[in-house]
């Protein structure tokens, strides 16, 4: 694993750029998520409402999800990858800054607009890297992104015990992401892309069959799941466990850290014990880390349980993602834009699922969605042999 990272990974100036993409979208969504229970609080919203607003970003992901398809095959992925990074930054202004209940949508809907063109044409970054140089950093590139998802919930969690302005931190993240953006501009322009059609990306259209189904049911079981967890973590650290607010984002933070290491050693650990194997044991972690934060509703033991999760869904984002742009028949970009559109849909969908059924039950009992959902993904894991 040390090798891994010291030489193929943080020894290629490549890598470490494309990195920085992936670490910027878990900083600022990261960031997002902890200030949840603020916008609940300062809007009064009850659980149901709070999910239907966040179902504004799902909806920008996936409509967005095929202008990043077209933009990629139109401007390259390098152009795509910094215009993606600096207009995701500018949208994650607008949710906490704003003073009106009727912008949260809009907001959100260029946060997930943003979020979804950075994701096709930094994940098809990684793959023109692995291409041409011959190594594997998509898992190690997908864990940058938990690295930035931790650091910023964590972050927040102290702001919002310092009890600093939200609005006001998130000018400075989103500040920081676009000078980031800039300086590995010079870099990112340096690696080798692949010339994609427009042609060939109309494919994307086509509704997946067979065995790339199944990956795609595999990828929104996951990523509901996932999304559960970065937009409801804190809120029920918040209210279910009544933990301090320097804590409130710690459940997410440490679902971040061992969801990182998880896909630091997965490039790894998924040669030597195989995809399948990886995600189905991936699965009963997750849906045991859940029982453990269902049934402790403790600071410590939430955290644990979180952590837990983390670690059982940390290498299906990158093997998903990797399987997807192997499907024969189909180009890279075209099969990580299907891939995306329904993982994508599945991370910002889950969590509106997750407020109506907290409304109607409790949010403990709506986090039960995902044992369910962990146990199926492991199911039809076993079912299939991946790209």
């Amino acid at each position: 694993m040390l090798n891994h990272l010291t030489k193929d990974f943080f020894g290629n100036r490549q890598s470490r750029a494309i990195a920085v993409a992936f670490i910027a979208v878990g900083l600022l969504f990261g960031t997002w998520a902890t200030f949840i229970p603020f916008i609940k609080e300062k809007f009064a919203l009850n659980d149901a409402d709070l999910g239907l607003i966040l179902l504004s970003m799902p909806i920008g992901s996936v409509t967005m999800n095929l202008v990043g398809a077209w933009l990629v095959a139109k401007i390259g992925m390098k152009t795509t990858t910094i215009l993606g990074m600096i207009a995701m930054s500018l949208a994650f202004l607008i949710p906490l800054n704003s003073s009106s209940v009727y912008m949260l949508p809009i907001g959100l809907y260029l946060c997930g607009s943003g979020i979804s063109i950075t994701n096709i044409a930094m994940n098809m970054g990684v793959t023109c890297i692995e291409a041409h140089h011959d190594v594997k950093i998509m898992s190690t590139c997908h864990g940058m992104f938990s690295v930035g998802l931790m650091l910023g919930s964590m972050c927040a969690s102290l702001a919002r015990g310092f009890e600093w302005n939200p609005g006001l931190y998130m000018i400075g993240f989103s500040g920081m992401i676009i000078i980031f953006a800039l300086l590995i501009r010079p870099t990112i322009f340096k690696i080798q892309d692949e010339v994609v059609s427009e042609t060939a990306m109309q494919s994307k259209f086509v509704l997946p069959k067979g065995t790339f189904l199944v990956m795609i049911l595999i990828g929104v079981c996951g990523n509901i799941s996932e999304g559960t967890m970065a937009d409801w973590s804190s809120v029920f650290m918040k209210n279910v466990v009544n933990s301090s607010p320097y804590f409130v984002g710690w459940g997410l933070a440490g679902y971040s850290l061992f969801m990182a290491l998880g896909r630091f050693f997965g490039d790894s650990l998924i040669p030597k014990f195989g995809a399948n194997k990886i995600l189905i044991y991936g699965g009963f972690m997750a849906s045991f880390g859940v029982v453990i934060a269902i049934l402790f509703p403790t600071t410590l033991f939430t955290i644990i349980g979180f952590s837990i999760v983390g670690a059982g869904v940390s290498c299906a984002a990158p093997i998903l993602y990797g399987a997807s742009a192997r499907v024969p028949g189909v180009s890279k970009g075209t099969g990580l834009a299907v891939m995306n559109t329904f993982a994508m849909g599945g991370f910002m969908a889950g969590p509106v699922l997750i407020g109506f059924v907290s409304q109607a039950t409790s949010l403990s009992w709506a986090f039960s969605i995902v044992i369910i959902l962990s146990l199926v993904s492991a199911y039809l894991s076993s079912k299939i042999k991946f790209f």
